[in-house]
């Protein structure tokens, strides 16, 4: 890439990432998709890469970043072309594993959270949106309570706040690490959760923090010092869950939670830190890895049945309507 290009208008289409043979899974790389003549969800063209199972977009340029989840973390970037994404560059993540990325709001650094090992690495973006290849790395230690699944420290999504510091959940050792602008590490140091929960997503909205527990099967409401102000189960559904994704409505009024276990997407009603749950849907398929809204429609990844599930939302509530996308083990769901 020679120069920026400014990014094209919203297309109606997705991007799916998800696992490969070479990471497990049965996925071709990148799928996008989109709507068929009789309006339907559809595939549109593949593009190979190595288990990439988180995928965003550039705010600005038609560029794509994705993590390349395998032991040798990678990183890798591509331009959005009518064809399906074009390779551009592959660098080393900085850890092992790596699950999820985030662009802060000036686009000047790319975020990769690495499971694996709990480095979190932070690239300089150039003006192209390329990133520079030596990356800054936070490695981190730490533990939980669950010997199996906090025995070390994991980084599992980076997501900038409202004021620019970013926050990282670590599953391994029930922290929020904290990072102000510059990636300078917070004076304050992490924000420890209640032990054993397990943090794996979290979403801001009304001045609270809501973040899902992978281990204890709750969403944990923090205000925004972060105190704890309020803890639901994220299923009513009885049967043990293992809770993925967290996202708020576009209208602000309830909060989607992915539960694998239950396989389904919870919807809670909002009000400061009382959630109270609404209604409980069918995911469409197996462990609803991450799920998407894009306008009246909510699109889940659900990981273990191999398609992606078309829900449409009727007063914020999602709907199932019984239309899937087969998509090997996908794991991201990306709207452009």
């Amino acid at each position: 890439m020679s120069r920026p290009m400014p990014r094209p208008a919203r297309s109606g289409n997705l991007v799916i990432g998800g696992y490969t043979p070479d990471t497990d899974g049965s996925g071709p790389g990148l799928t996008v998709a989109g709507m068929d003549a009789d309006g339907r969800l559809a595939e549109l063209a593949r593009t190979a890469a190595s288990g990439p199972s988180f995928v965003i977009a550039h705010p600005r340029l038609p560029l794509l970043y994705a993590v390349l989840e395998r032991d040798a973390g990678g990183v890798a970037v591509f331009e959005s072309e009518p064809d399906g994404p074009r390779p551009v560059i592959e660098l080393p993540s900085g850890g092992s594993y790596p699950c999820h990325l985030a662009i802060d709001p000036e686009a000047a650094w790319l975020v990769v959270a690495n499971y694996g090992d709990g480095t979190v690495g932070a690239f300089r973006l150039a003006p192209d949106g390329l990133p520079e290849p030596e990356p800054l790395l936070f490695r981190h230690e730490g533990s939980g309570p669950d010997p199996e699944r906090q025995e070390g420290s994991h980084a599992h999504q980076a997501v900038f706040g409202p004021d620019g510091v970013l926050h990282v959940t670590d599953l391994g050792a029930d922290l929020v690490r904290r990072f102000l602008p510059g990636m300078r590490p917070h004076p304050d140091g992490p924000v420890r959760l209640t032990a054993g929960s397990g943090p794996r997503h979290l979403v801001h909205h009304q001045d609270h923090w809501y973040v899902t527990g992978e281990l204890d099967g709750c969403v944990t409401v923090y205000d925004a010092g972060w105190r704890e102000a309020g803890r639901v189960p994220a299923s009513g559904g009885g049967k043990h869950n293992y809770p993925s994704h967290i996202a708020v409505s576009p209208d602000g009024r309830h909060i989607y939670v992915g539960n694998r276990g239950p396989d389904t997407v919870t919807a809670f009603e909002v009000d400061g830190p009382r959630l109270t749950l609404v209604a409980e849907t069918d995911a469409g398929g197996s462990w609803p890895r991450h799920f998407a809204v894009d306008g009246d429609r909510l699109y889940v990844a659900n990981q273990r049945s191999d398609n992606v599930a078309v829900l449409t939302l009727k007063d914020g509530i999602p709907q199932p309507t019984g239309e899937t996308l087969h998509v090997g083990t996908p794991s991201c769901v990306l709207p452009l």
